[in-house]
């Protein structure tokens, strides 16, 4: 049944019933379906939203355990029964806004936003200026005609004069910036990309064949990725979410980052539990020889980066998987790999802006607002567990099949899915409880730990996987501070 354009009616879905679409949607074993547990769940709003958030947070952190435990069942001789997993709703939710949560020696988080972004009033509507990284909001800058100490007053008076689609274009067809015009509902599902978006949040394909190649044998008290390789190239937040959430499961988790790039230490700070991190500029010849290295002797290799732009350095799937036969190459994309918008960036405050989800959230609060946010980055975290979840359903089936294995996941794609499990009605979404601050939570979500910036309280993680640990060894400290090479 449709709802709206090419999207599938999923109002009536659980977080079971999501998790079971997802998993069938996969080819992943059905009888593992059973050892699933998801504690607390409910019909009712459980975030103050429009939106099923509390359904997507559980179902997509409890995809990402599920095939975790999966994989661990097959590495053990003979193999095991698959472990129970267990995700509480309110722990999943309060993950999901883990970056906003933490501190360090218990002083507040520093702002990570800019000073001239977000929602701004056009000639006939809206626009939502991303400015999170300099070059971005520089670039803005440069576009509207301002110097690079104008004020949010002086950018405001600028994008006055423009046409909201007009300002979109200028600043996103060239690929250098991040500016989206403000869409309903009907004006997106109009739009060529909406139709080119898949209704299956998860895409897996096979990119070449090969022989089957098993994970290595472990005890069945260990962690569930134990000697698993992920290489992971990204920046905020979906693609850390995924490599953070491998090393939960405790995968060998190598984050690289650019020394040319600018970092975003607040969001860092959480993203990089679980991670060891170098620093490699693929202009360096040496440095990228060195990546290459890395490739050729890892399991998974996680990119966040715009489509194309690292492909355009030799590193493309079909590149590695010449030096690595049994590469898994997940991406995290914007718009997803087809469509006019492919190769667009994006951030997930701007995928709710051009989507309808910002109009029909202000719609349903009724208070008269242009546009109105999600609580939380829900695009961009579930995107990270389900891409963590094509990663082990693509280690899963390299073990049964063998072969390389592409994964793709885009936040468009999360929020085409979010919005096919309908919303509730009027304002009645709006009056559950927010988790705002580390008050509003229980004590019993974070963990203390000792950091490279001091002591960090921060929430830990909400899956539990019967008889295996499950979290993280690594702490955050300085990008660049561990060796290029594998444990």
């Amino acid at each position: 049944m449709s709802i709206s354009n090419n999207l599938i009616n999923r109002s009536s879905f659980s977080a079971a019933d999501i998790v079971k679409d997802i998993w069938t949607s996969l080819h992943l074993p059905p009888h593992a379906l059973s050892s699933l547990s998801l504690p607390g769940h409910q019909a009712a709003p459980a975030t103050p939203s429009s939106f099923k958030i509390g359904h997507l947070a559980q179902s997509s952190i409890a995809l990402s355990a599920l095939s975790a435990s999966l994989l661990h069942s097959t590495r053990s001789s003979p193999p095991s029964s698959i472990p129970r997993v267990s995700v509480p709703l309110e722990h999943a939710l309060v993950e999901f806004k883990s970056e906003r949560l933490y501190d360090i020696d218990k002083q507040p988080l520093e702002d990570p936003w800019g000073s001239i972004g977000g929602l701004h009033k056009t000639a006939d509507g809206y626009v939502r200026i991303h400015d999170n990284f300099p070059c971005h909001a520089l670039g803005t800058l440069e576009l509207l005609g301002l110097p690079p100490d104008a004020s949010r007053q002086d950018v405001a008076a600028k994008v006055a004069h423009w046409k909201s689609i007009d300002l979109e274009t200028a600043g996103t067809e060239k690929g250098k910036l991040a500016i989206y015009a403000l869409r309903s509902y009907s004006e997106w599902d109009a739009h060529p990309q909406s139709t080119a978006i898949e209704n299956s949040p998860i895409l897996v394909r096979q990119l070449a064949q090969g022989l089957p190649k098993s994970l290595s044998t472990v005890k069945k008290s260990s962690r569930c990725l134990q000697g698993v390789r992920v290489l992971e190239m990204s920046r905020v937040i979906a693609a850390p979410v995924a490599g953070k959430t491998l090393a939960a499961h405790g995968a060998d988790v190598l984050w690289v980052t650019s020394p040319n790039l600018p970092n975003q230490p607040v969001l860092d700070r959480d993203l990089s539990r679980g991670k060891r991190t170098i620093r490699l500029d693929i202009h360096n010849p040496d440095e990228k020889e060195r990546l290459l290295e890395l490739l050729r002797t890892c399991d998974v290799f996680i990119q966040g980066y715009r489509p194309g732009s690292l492909a355009s350095y030799g590193f493309s799937p079909e590149e590695i998987q010449k030096i690595n036969p049994n590469i898994i190459c997940a991406n995290l994309s914007a718009f997803g790999p087809s469509g006019p918008w492919s190769q667009r960036r994006g951030f997930d405050s701007l995928v709710q802006t051009c989507s309808g989800m910002n109009v029909s959230e202000a719609e349903h609060f009724g208070a008269g607002e242009a546009a109105r946010a999600m609580p939380c980055q829900a695009l961009d975290h579930a995107g990270g567990y389900l891409l963590a979840t094509g990663v082990m359903a693509a280690l899963y089936n390299r073990s049964q099949v063998g072969g390389s294995w592409v994964i793709d996941v885009s936040l468009a794609g999360v929020m085409k899915y979010l919005r096919s499990l309908g919303q509730y009605p009027g304002k009645t979404g709006f009056e559950s409880q927010d988790f705002v601050k580390q008050a509003d939570v229980p004590t019993e979500y974070f963990e203390t730990r000792d950091t490279a910036f001091g002591k960090m309280t921060a929430v830990r993680h909400s899956a539990s996987v019967e008889g295996c640990e499950v979290g993280w060894e690594e702490m955050p400290k300085p990008l660049g501070s561990d060796e290029a090479k594998w444990l």
